[in-house]
């Protein structure tokens, strides 16, 4: 399955990743990694993740507080947002239409 971010979503995961090598050298690497495990669980099984809007699916990551806002069109996954769980919620849902 391919896997597309919207642009403000690359922008996310890279803010996120520069955080966290400020705060700790390799946290940034440690982000990427856990986002891929991330991605692969989606791509290997896209519908078991949580249904939060109508075709819109959240896959909350491991160690870090952010979930992977995403959703489905025939053989793609597209990721709306690399949320942060305790910032506004639902931020991302503009970016919808």
């Amino acid at each position: 399955m391919k896997i597309e971010f919207l642009t403000i979503a690359q922008k996310e995961l890279a803010d996120a990743v520069d955080w966290y090598n400020e705060q700790a050298d390799g946290l940034g690497n440690e982000f990427i990694d856990e986002m891929d495990r991330a991605i692969r669980r989606i791509a290997a099984y896209p519908k078991s993740c949580t249904e939060i809007e109508s075709d819109l699916r959240r896959c909350i990551m491991a160690r870090f507080p952010y979930a992977l806002i995403y959703g489905l069109e025939k053989d793609r996954v597209i990721i709306v947002a690399i949320a942060h769980l305790h910032r506004r919620p639902r931020y991302w849902i503009e970016r919808l239409d």
